[in-house]
């Protein structure tokens, strides 16, 4: 029988995209001129686009007006973030948390940049702050829940992650499905495959169009030998992310460990095709080696036979 089952981990960090009113000290200037705050709500509307560069242009024109734009410098940092520019991002919300010490959303945004960057001490220093100004922001849970994971702390992370679920509001059924999905990987981690496998179906539960639950179910399936439930769980990965070259490799193996042969060898020869088009040319390649040693095996049962 053939194993080769991977979890794949879903790093999904919420951060707000909720936009600061700017402040009542705007400039005082006449109503012919364009103030710090019309170049704020450019901003704004730049990123409400997704323009995330033309936001930056606008709010460095801002913060040039008025050097203590708090607000500007917490929408440009999200800015940066979503550009993955995290030094830029940092260095912004240290400006906006010099400026107003007690900003929950600045400890928020720099912490995401920190972990981005792979500093998961400092992220969860930002963190346990956000949370000591607002201690019922699920998102700060949830963050820090994934930084902890990230470190190999899958105790404190599933403690996060049950803090998270207790904050969220109940109707925000696609955080709440990666959430479950979080800690069923943390579960996961921790051998407990049951309360793992019962994560994942809650995550499916709550958007049924999640393809890594899904995955991430059918490898705990193809761990238990559960192969028929295996097939399903990529089956639906493929249905809604039909280019998944690893669905397919792991549908193959179901396949083969389940004695549908032809199909095994279908599923194989679209890994490897997908990894190829992915340019994942030692995956392809490993595929095909894995494709040559599958149909082998299959003409010997038949000789035998």
């Amino acid at each position: 029988m053939i194993y080769f089952w991977r979890l794949i981990f879903s790093v999904i960090i919420a951060f707000s995209l909720i936009f600061i009113t700017p402040s009542a000290h705007s400039l005082a200037v006449t109503d012919n001129e364009i103030t710090a705050t019309d170049l704020f709500k450019l901003g704004v509307k730049q990123m409400q686009q997704e323009n995330y560069q033309a936001a930056i242009e606008y709010l460095n024109l801002a913060i040039k007006m008025q050097h203590q734009y708090t607000a500007a410098y917490k929408n440009r940092c999200l800015a940066y973030l979503q550009l993955q520019d995290y030094h830029q991002a940092i260095a912004d919300c240290t400006q906006a948390l010099n400026l107003v010490t007690d900003d929950s959303e600045a400890y928020l945004r720099r912490g995401l940049a920190e972990y981005r960057k792979g500093n998961y001490l400092d992220a969860i220093t930002d963190y346990n702050q956000a949370l000591a100004i607002k201690p019922d922001d699920f998102r700060a849970y949830y963050n820090r829940g994934i930084t902890f994971a990230e470190q190999g702390n899958y105790f404190q992370a599933i403690i996060d992650y049950n803090q998270a679920l207790s904050n969220i509001t109940p109707n925000n059924n696609l955080l709440l499905s990666d959430i479950y999905n979080d800690r069923g990987l943390a579960y996961f981690d921790l051998q407990n495959l049951s309360a793992a496998m019962q994560d994942f179906g809650l995550a499916i539960e709550l958007n049924p169009n999640d393809d890594r639950a899904y995955f991430n179910r059918g490898c705990i399936c193809g761990r238990i030998g559960d192969n028929l439930g295996a097939r399903h769980d990529f089956s639906q990965v493929i249905r809604l992310n039909h280019s998944n070259a690893l669905a397919y490799l792991n549908r193959g193996i179901a396949n083969y460990n389940l004695e549908y042969y032809q199909r095994a060898i279908a599923d194989l020869q679209q890994a490897s095709k997908y990894f190829a088009k992915q340019e994942q040319t030692l995956a392809s390649q490993k595929t095909l080696d894995l494709l040559k040693i599958v149909q082998q095996e299959i003409s010997s049962v038949s000789e035998i036979a």
